[in-house]
């Protein structure tokens, strides 16, 4: 009816193929969002090095700390709606890896509470990364970043 819907939220771990356009849906626009923000990680090649990244996790587990993650976020913004799709397998260089959308009245909630659950996804969800470096070898397992842990700091 166009009056205010809360969608909550909507978390996944996909072994297929990440097609973004396709969660919208999960956060459609009422007659109060004035912001949908989004993040989409994609797979990178690292100079031509990598080729693509295996992703593993902890099934079960991943998606329970993905819905704390997402309730943590809902509960400190005022949001519409908030989803975080994480692919898993073999994704190929540009391929997406996760997609993050959030909305609400106002830009800021959006941005912070995207911004929220990625910097916890990158430490706190229980994904694993395996680098395939050009040549068909199969390269290392990636480490956590210092980074990372950083940015998941300035949220305390």
């Amino acid at each position: 009816d166009g009056r205010l819907r809360v969608a909550r939220h909507h978390v996944e771990v996909l072994a297929g193929p990440l097609d973004p356009l396709a969660w919208l849906g999960e956060i459609a626009p009422t007659d109060e969002t004035g912001a949908l923000a989004t993040f989409l990680g994609l797979c990178r090649g690292d100079g031509g090095r990598i080729e693509a990244l295996e992703l593993e996790h902890y099934p079960g587990m991943a998606e329970a700390k993905m819905t704390q993650i997402a309730e943590t976020a809902l509960a400190r913004w005022p949001l519409f709606g908030l989803v975080a799709v994480h692919r898993t397998g073999l994704v190929r260089v540009g391929e997406p890896i996760v997609f993050v959308a959030a909305g609400s009245a106002h830009r800021d909630a959006a941005f912070d509470a995207v911004r929220f659950m990625m910097d916890f996804l990158k430490t706190d969800a229980p994904f694993w990364k395996r680098e395939h470096l050009k040549g068909g070898i199969e390269g290392p397992w990636v480490e956590a970043k210092a980074t990372d842990d950083a940015a998941r700091a300035h949220w305390s």
